[in-house]
């Protein structure tokens, strides 16, 4: 994906050399790894390279300030402490970096303050579970399931339209903080045009549907949870397809799209992939990593670990048809403001 991030740096139309002293970049989502920083390594080199030519040209680029914004739960001190020592240092570093907590569908940044934006593996989450699919009066209660996969056709709407609200909500902030010939690069989970209906989120089910759900369900069979902790619980993501996701640019007018495409993922990681306890053990620490907190919050440390031991022993099961098929597809986007 990372030529659409170069492409993105391409459609900057920022006043160049001397006449702008400070750039500055945020990452929305950042988490507080060392992926975060990649990012911004190649967006602070981007950017000096396509505004000032680098150091081939002999133009001394202008400082930098990196922001990396996360909820407030967020580990910044892990972040922090990744920095490259020239960061810390007295001496100039490659760029300034600050961190800034809080949610990425309200207003983070003053007005017209941020030339280059990315969130990269953000937007799919919601900024909540849509409130009819926890009312049980209404006909979007998600009776049984902890996701909108499979789900019925109500719950899948009220999914859609609480996506469609949030990336409104989002694009509204960004078109006032971000400067005038700056731009934006997105990358999200989503899922293809052939699974039109929201409740069909393709291979997304495998991270959120699917194994995570039977999990619930053996704790339920098992006796150690009641049927209303699951009916309780729900992911507060949404796969989009690229015409959902056009949908809402279009209607909000306030970007030109670039580029819009879908790209596919890799399989995953794993150290030795015939190997079906390597694969059940990786699976589930990776989803433990995306869902642990919610889960823990929701039923406790215990019944967290016995629920991702659950969802380790079937992935183990499921382990050959995980390593051919456990591949996401990402709607990945190029922005520019009209």
């Amino acid at each position: 994906m990372l030529h659409v991030l170069k492409e993105t740096l391409g459609k900057l139309q920022l006043p160049r050399r001397t006449e702008k002293k400070l750039l500055t970049a945020a990452d929305l989502g950042c988490s507080c790894g060392q992926n975060t920083l990649l990012v911004a390594d190649l967006i602070v080199q981007g950017m000096a390279d396509e505004l000032y030519g680098g150091s081939r040209l002999g133009h001394p680029p202008p400082e930098f300030c990196f922001y990396f914004n996360d909820l407030p739960s967020n580990d910044f001190n892990t972040l922090f402490h990744l920095l490259p020592d020239s960061a810390r240092n007295g001496g100039r570093p490659a760029y300034f970096a600050a961190g800034v907590a809080g949610s990425f569908y309200d207003r983070l940044f003053p007005e017209r303050f941020i030339d280059v934006f990315s969130s990269t593996f953000s937007l799919h989450w919601l900024s909540q579970v849509p409130t009819e699919v926890m009312d049980e009066n209404s006909k979007a209660y998600n009776r049984g399931k902890v996701f909108v996969h499979g789900a019925s056709e109500a719950t899948g709407a009220a999914y859609r339209r609480q996506f469609q609200s949030d990336l409104a909500r989002f694009l509204r902030c960004r078109a006032t903080e971000l400067e005038r010939g700056g731009a934006m690069f997105l990358v999200c989970l989503g899922r293809p045009s052939s699974a039109a209906a929201p409740v069909d989120q393709g291979t997304v089910r495998f991270l959120f549907g699917d194994m995570f759900q039977d999990s619930w369900h053996d704790l339920v069979r098992e006796g150690l949870i009641d049927s209303d902790k699951v009916d309780s619980f729900n992911v507060p993501v949404y796969a989009p397809t690229l015409e959902e996701f056009r949908e809402v640019v279009d209607a909000d007018g306030s970007f030109r799209i670039n580029r819009l495409e879908l790209v596919m993922g890799s399989p995953p990681v794993v150290d030795h992939p015939g190997d079906a306890s390597d694969v059940g053990r990786t699976v589930a620490n990776n989803e433990r990593s995306l869902l642990g907190a919610l889960v823990d919050a929701h039923v406790g440390k215990a019944l967290c670990d016995e629920l991702f031991d659950k969802l380790r022993c079937r992935a183990e099961e499921r382990a050959k048809e995980l390593m051919e098929e456990m591949r996401f597809p990402h709607v990945v986007c190029s922005l520019s403001l009209v």
